[in-house]
């Protein structure tokens, strides 16, 4: 196979020149009441505050038990909720802490503050000799690469301490660092005063960093083992039920070595009637036979601080290393933790917005008579998102969520908590287009969102990030599943139209098609955005790969790309897409998808810059995955590259206001593969972005409501006038995978 290495004796990512944008900013059409009443009021300084690092890394050499108070008093010193309320206390009572609006979402100012996103995964870059993750995303060379890009935010992924507690020791998080125990940085990524510098050099080159907090649920740190040990507050963190001894034997033993197991349905429905827990939930997320049958785990006897042996019945969504936290205990200690984690993240740490993981899962409420337990769309998870994206739009913020829920329960949830929702609604969509040369089913769910009311503009639209290519089209096997859909000249009920977009998906992009995709259980495919272009292309064995086919794959790359940007909303890539980067194989990650988490294949590592072109391994231990694409300095250099090629595209999104804009239409076309995006931009111009999926060449014409009569129609890539709307229709023609923007001068103006 030919891949692109970066060259060894590059040591620098050279900056130049980026035209400025030559259209303004539009003002967002609703004016909150800080614009309307406090118009020239100058931007406020942020509030401070320091966690408690009372102990660091020093461990007293005593028995790790919960009779022996030195161990309880330091598992308070590390807890989540301990450093919570110590960063509270320095909070409260500050005049800085009313200086911004905060009830209602902005998906718009959040847009114009961070328009392009560079999504890492800290487990997977390639660093210098001796220089961390977080000291490597704080490189001014970088910020200066990505602003001649056009990218000016760079969302972390999680840093923090993750896994566990095993007596005085930390053990590995099972689920890439979202099992969360500490509000410390964790020392594999770098230190908080790497974070800060970083956060002060993107400020520097006007870029933001985005973080993570996860208010559904923590990891087995030291706030799980002071529950478990039934200390003050801490019980109250978690959906977790104290079963008396006298009714042990309905609960299964944990094998040695193991500090809790998964209980099967059958155990489950027992401690249901016996009225310990509500049961069965709407859904079993990572369902595993053997692994993973129910949402409910049991732990092993535990000695609390009393002496007194307990065992307690815990929920947990994802992993049974991720206990699901009570947003309504009488203490609220579950709501304490999270918005002291947001907290020292935006104001200890110095980030400008949050990712919120597992936010559609913080309310869980007993289900009528059989009916399963009602987990999601829950009205408690409404309001415990609204206090959350209230709460960081009060310190100055801004928050995304990551969920895959319907449209409907989307748009229901970003009306009161977060500012933007990740693109789930036509991210399977655009993967679909692009394998069956057939934009119909992305068209379909873009009119669905259009429908139910999603903005565009307040969702994230991104190629590839750490997880899988999710398509478990949740709009359509839920709310929406007995509704009948029209695809491909057949009429299927929602349940059977995601039945048929998925195995159509895993047809072409795993097994015989790709073989080196792999089905990640239920959700999705493990892949990344190269290996599902190579299998659209037909491309079986990632060894013969030629040049040409690089060529072809980076055009379909764009193409993708253009979908993602050229439209509303934020655009996001990762590392991977950047280089270009193909799946692991499956031998190389053997112990890591022992247990059916087959998202590391996806996972692989990359070096950016490209000066550490003989590391085969990033400092996590992940190996180094295949490039396609050259390094960034190298690209940078090159203007037939992929990130150059990006770079004009996010030119065009930038001058012409495209993000901010508003999407007026998705008209039928004439050929299958083509598709359109009538659009209002922020700058007030009409514009149509047209992409074609198919791998021929379109000459056709479609018309929309919104195209007036002989307007003048210009290309905003070239600026040349390439025809006028007649007859209502717009005349394009698109070789295949390519894709432009065009501007619609009415007659007025033309």
């Amino acid at each position: 196979m030919t891949v692109a290495e970066p060259a060894p004796e590059t040591t620098s990512l050279p900056l130049v020149d980026v035209p400025p944008p030559t259209a303004e900013d539009a003002e967002p059409t609703d004016v909150n009441y800080d614009e309307a009443f406090y118009p020239a009021r100058p931007r406020q300084a942020r509030p401070r505050a320091r966690r408690n690092q009372q102990f660091g890394d020093a461990l007293p050499p005593f028995e790790p038990v919960g009779t022996n108070p030195a161990y309880v008093e330091w598992l308070r010193a590390q807890s989540m909720l301990g450093d919570a309320k110590t960063l509270s206390r320095q909070l409260s009572g500050q005049a800085s802490m009313w200086q911004n609006p905060y009830a209602r979402p902005n998906p718009r100012k959040a847009v114009s503050t961070a328009s392009v996103w560079f999504t890492a995964y800290p487990l997977s870059l390639i660093t210098r000799p001796g220089q961390s993750f977080l000291a490597t995303l704080g490189d001014p060379r970088l910020w200066e690469a990505f602003e001649q890009i056009g990218i000016d935010a760079i969302h972390t992924g999680p840093v923090k301490r993750a896994g566990g507690l095993d007596g005085w020791e930390y053990t590995p998080s099972v689920d890439g660092h979202f099992d969360r125990v500490s509000m410390a940085i964790d020392p594999l990524f770098g230190t908080e005063d790497e974070f800060r510098a970083m956060c002060i050099t993107a400020k520097d080159h006007n870029g933001t960093i985005i973080d993570d907090i996860v208010p559904g649920h923590t990891g087995k740190g030291a706030d799980f083992r002071l529950a478990e040990m039934n200390h003050r507050d801490y019980p109250g963190l978690y959906h977790m039920i104290d079963v008396p001894e006298s009714d042990w034997h309905l609960l299964p033993d944990v094998p040695g070595g193991k500090d809790s197991v998964n209980i099967d349905p059958a155990t489950e429905r027992a401690l249901q009637e016996a009225g310990y827990i509500i049961g069965e939930l709407q859904r079993v997320i990572f369902y595993e036979p053997g692994v993973k049958e129910t949402n409910w785990s049991v732990t092993r006897p535990v000695v609390d601080t009393t002496g007194k042996v307990r065992r307690w019945v815990y929920l947990h969504y994802f992993k049974d290393g991720q206990p699901s936290l009570n947003w309504l205990d009488p203490t609220f200690s579950g709501m304490r933790l999270v918005m002291g984690d947001a907290l020292h993240s935006l104001l200890d740490l110095g980030t400008g917005a949050l990712r919120l993981d597992a936010n559609g899962f913080l309310g869980v409420e007993k289900g009528v008579e059989e009916a399963a337990g009602w987990s999601e769309g829950h009205p408690l998870s409404e309001a415990a998102n609204q206090l959350i994206g209230s709460m960081v739009r009060k310190v100055g913020g801004f928050t995304f969520q990551e969920l895959n829920l319907s449209i409907d329960d989307i748009r229901s949830t970003s009306a009161v908590g977060p500012d933007l929702s990740y693109d789930f609604v036509t991210r399977p969509g655009y993967h679909h287009a692009l394998v069956t040369g057939d934009t119909e089913f992305l068209r379909l769910t873009l009119h669905q969102a259009m429908e139910v009311g999603v903005d565009q503009a307040s969702l994230v639209h991104a190629l590839q990030n750490h997880d899988e290519l999710t398509y478990e089209l949740v709009h359509f096997v839920t709310r929406h599943r007995d509704e009948v859909f029209e695809l491909g000249g057949r009429s299927l009920t929602g349940a059977e139209l995601a039945e048929q977009v998925q195995s159509t998906l895993r047809e072409k992009i795993t097994g015989e098609a790709a073989p080196y995709n792999l089905v990640f259980t239920t959700n999705g495919i493990a892949c990344t955005t190269a290996s599902v272009i190579t299998a659209a292309l037909g491309i079986r064995d990632l060894d013969t790969i030629s040049e040409d086919d690089i060529e072809r794959i980076r055009d379909a790359h764009l193409l993708l790309a253009m979908y993602n940007a050229l439209q509303p909303g934020v655009f996001a890539l990762s590392g991977w897409d950047l280089r270009g980067v193909l799946p692991l194989e499956r031998d190389q990650v053997k112990s890591l998808i022992a247990h059916g988490d087959t998202r590391w294949v996806n996972r692989g590592a990359h070096d950016l810059a490209g000066s550490m072109s003989e590391t085969r391994m990033s400092g996590s231990g992940l190996p180094r995955a295949r490039s396609l694409y050259a390094s960034l300095p190298d690209q940078l250099a090159d203007d037939g590259s992929f990130a150059m090629r990006l770079a004009r595209v996010l030119e065009i999104r930038e001058r012409h206001g495209i993000a901010a804009g508003t999407l007026l239409d998705v008209p039928a076309v004439p050929q299958g593969g083509l598709l359109a995006m009538v659009q209002r931009t922020a700058t007030d111009a009409l514009a149509v972005t047209v992409l074609n999926f198919s791998t021929e060449d379109i000459d056709d014409a479609f018309g929309s409501q919104h195209l007036p009569e002989g307007a003048r129609v210009i290309d905003a890539f070239t600026g040349q006038t390439v025809g006028r709307v007649d007859g209502g229709k717009l005349a394009v023609r698109l070789g295949a995978h390519r894709g432009t923007t065009l501007l619609v001068r009415e007659p007025a103006d033309s």
